[in-house]
């Protein structure tokens, strides 16, 4: 049995001594992720295509606060950039913890579609042929590489030395936490089907490669975040009440009327990562402030 004193947050959030990479992690969601991984604890390596903006997050980073930023350019549609990328955590650390997958774009969207006055809205061939019309199937696949496909590639590039890490304390496995979204849940478009369908593909991911690794004895456990309303690069910089649900473009409104803050989404990940959420699996938790709760989903 565990003694009193490993109850403390102090204790089973501590992520001291572990690696982690995450994708997308110099703005946004991402960026909350490495700040909250890091405050912890933990070595952060962040990735993105744009170096530039990853070294200036790492150079303002308080190390007096705890941890790690370190930058690392990777574009995870590139199997070329993921293995280079591997390559140098396996050279500097040879091994990894934690990897987040939060790399993500929103893609082609249909902003007549929730429009009752739109003209593409009069009639069901006018709105068929405008939606036909308006989205490509570049569009498509682009999006689906960089919000489901990326997982699949990042996580198999990762899996061996995700594996060696798993061996540092008995029974604490490293983790894989994939940043999912409620538009993969809920079952209306937002404007957006490109982005919800690929995000339920993110979702199913990550119950796939839980389940997958289990039965085969591979020591890595896999677990999603499923975000609503959030400050980033695909909504606001900062985000008012008043924008709250024309961003979430639901049936029914926020019932928090407000946006998540970084606090949530971090503590949430330092759950899934460390001893705290050490006996959690293939879960995707939902932070949404109760968008779930009130607008049709699958969960």
């Amino acid at each position: 049995m565990s003694s009193p004193a490993s109850y403390r947050p102090a204790v089973s959030n501590n992520l001291s001594g572990r690696i982690a990479v995450v994708t997308g992690g110099g703005t946004g969601i991402g960026l909350m992720n490495a700040q909250g991984l890091a405050a912890a604890g933990a070595k952060v390596y962040i990735t993105g295509r744009r170096l530039e903006v990853l070294e200036k997050v790492a150079a303002a980073w308080d190390k007096q606060i705890g941890g790690e930023i370190i930058p690392l350019q990777m574009d995870v549609t590139d199997k070329v950039s993921i293995a280079k990328a591997k390559q140098v955590i396996e050279e500097k650390e040879g091994k990894l913890h934690i990897l987040v997958n939060n790399a993500g774009q929103v893609g082609p969207t249909s902003p007549f579609f929730n429009d009752p006055n739109a003209p593409e809205r009069k009639d069901a061939e006018a709105l068929g042929t405008a939606l036909f019309n308006n989205e490509t199937f570049e569009g498509w696949a682009n999006l689906y590489s960089i919000n489901a496909a990326s997982i699949f590639f990042v996580t198999t590039a990762f899996t061996g030395l995700l594996a060696k890490g798993s061996s540092d304390i008995e029974g604490y496995w490293s983790a894989v936490v994939n940043i999912t979204s409620i538009s993969g849940l809920i079952k209306v478009a937002q404007d957006h089907f490109c982005y919800n369908s690929a995000k339920a593909a993110a979702s199913h991911l990550t119950k796939m490669f839980d389940t997958e690794f289990a039965l085969k004895g591979i020591p890595i456990r896999v677990n999603a975040i499923a975000p609503g309303v959030y400050a980033s690069e695909m909504t606001f910089d900062h985000i008012t009440p008043d924008l709250v649900d024309k961003i979430g473009k639901g049936v029914s409104g926020v019932p928090a009327k407000r946006a998540g803050t970084g606090q949530e989404m971090a503590g949430t990940v330092v759950y899934l990562a460390s001893r705290a959420g050490g006996y959690t699996h293939g879960q995707e938790i939902v932070i949404d402030g109760g968008y779930v709760s009130v607008n049709p989903s699958v969960v």
